[in-house]
């Protein structure tokens, strides 16, 4: 019967000028205004390059025109440029508001800084210059985590626009799939498919052959660790596949499970999965252990359903079809355990499968399909009294899923 159950810029010092050096125009050469400043001291952040630009561009001013003054013409031609981009005379590093437009895909990976990022912004079409996100983040001290994934942003975009587009999970690409605890192959693949824009006939041709994850099976069911997968863009099928198989070995490592036990364990582990509770976990397993022992068949629903291809129907308890159906997996029809495991069994159900409880339970039944309170007992007509509850549960509760 069923039991389903992210720095202040230091002010600029002016070196004295060597005894054998020009005098400067004012304070020093204007290289000295251009040369690179460290940005990184140890120091509170502060809006910091605005005022320090101001300072400096008047600085530059008085330069430029003391210099064309005393005939130094040389100094527009050497430092035109830079002077211009210091007093914003120039192109402006960023795009004016009002231009975005199209799309552009942005990836941003596990790690990423402010400098990738902008960098990424930059070579999709974003942002106008390579370092201007990075600048407005540093200047206007924001504190800002990246999230790996790719984000649908517009082209010719302003930093700050950019910045905001990030932080907007809705721009987020839904990169990531999932196999569900209990789910199968044919319950997870179309979703992983439609998720990675993937044709669904790559992922069926991908676990088509278990060897090449070195899985000596009949079949990858079991395999695909149920969890939350985040994939790169460019990512095949098999690459899905394998980083799952990969999962499924951690957790058959973790608990401590032979590598030539592991289809076995994990066959159990799957029916554990699906007929029990998680707080029943460790006792379903020892029905099922005790049952192995004397050799009595499982009687699992959830074996039948699988090998008669209803296991997510959405009900609990089997059709006379399922039930009597001669197949591998009908643990009704066949002693000992089905022929390969049925659903992706979670880390608790592996350990369980691993440890099961003490008890001479050989049956059990869930008498309350809402809660999932189940009775475990040891003789057959202790079970039939646990039957008769779930009989009467399910008369109460006629759409309860029984």
């Amino acid at each position: 019967t069923p039991t389903r159950a992210m720095p202040q810029v230091a002010p600029a010092v002016m070196p004295a000028p060597a005894t054998d050096a020009p005098e400067p125009v004012i304070g020093g050469g204007l290289d000295d205004l251009f040369a690179p400043h460290d940005d990184h001291v140890q120091a509170k952040p502060k809006k910091k390059k605005r005022r320090k630009g101001c300072l400096i561009a008047l600085i530059i001013v008085l330069a430029v025109f003391g210099g064309i003054a005393a005939g130094d013409a040389w100094a527009w031609s050497t430092y035109g440029d830079k002077i211009s981009g210091a007093l914003g005379w120039g192109e402006s590093k960023d795009y004016e508001p009002g231009l975005a437009n199209g799309e552009a895909l942005v990836t941003i990976k596990q790690g990423d800084t402010g400098g990738p990022v902008s960098t990424a912004l930059y070579e999709a079409g974003v942002t106008k210059t390579e370092d201007v996100f990075y600048d407005y983040i540093v200047d206007e001290n924001l504190a800002v985590t990246f999230y790996p994934g790719v984000y649908r942003l517009q082209k010719k975009m302003t930093a700050e626009a950019a910045l905001a587009a990030l932080k907007d999970d809705a721009n987020k690409m839904a990169n990531a799939v999932s196999v569900a605890e209990g789910g199968t192959i044919v319950s997870s693949l179309p979703d992983m498919a439609e998720t990675l824009g993937l044709p669904l006939a790559d992922f069926e041709a991908a676990v088509q052959d278990p060897m090449a994850y070195g899985v000596d099976a009949s079949s990858l069911e079991g395999w695909l660790f149920p969890a939350v997968y985040e994939f790169d863009p460019g990512v095949t099928a098999p690459q899905v596949i394998q980083r799952m198989v990969d999962r499924t070995r951690e957790s058959l490592s973790a608990a401590g499970v032979p590598d030539a036990d592991a289809e076995r364990i994990l066959t159990i582990a799957s029916i554990i999965q699906r007929e029990g509770r998680l707080e029943d976990f460790p006792k379903v397993s020892r029905v099922i252990q005790n049952r192995l022992d004397i050799d009595m068949k499982l009687q699992m629903d959830s074996t039948a359903q699988y090998g008669y291809g209803s296991l997510h129907e959405g009900v609990v308890s089997s059709s006379k079809e399922a039930l009597e159906d001669d197949n591998d997996w009908n643990t009704y029809v066949r002693t000992g355990l089905p022929a390969t495991p049925i659903a992706s069994p979670s880390d608790a159900a592996i350990k369980a499968a691993m440890q099961p409880a003490d008890g001479p339970w050989l049956y059990f039944v869930t008498i309350n399909l809402a809660t999932g309170e189940t009775l475990f007992t040891q003789t057959l007509a202790e079970h039939e009294q646990g039957i008769e509850k779930w009989r009467e549960w399910c008369r109460a509760n006629p759409d309860g899923g029984c």
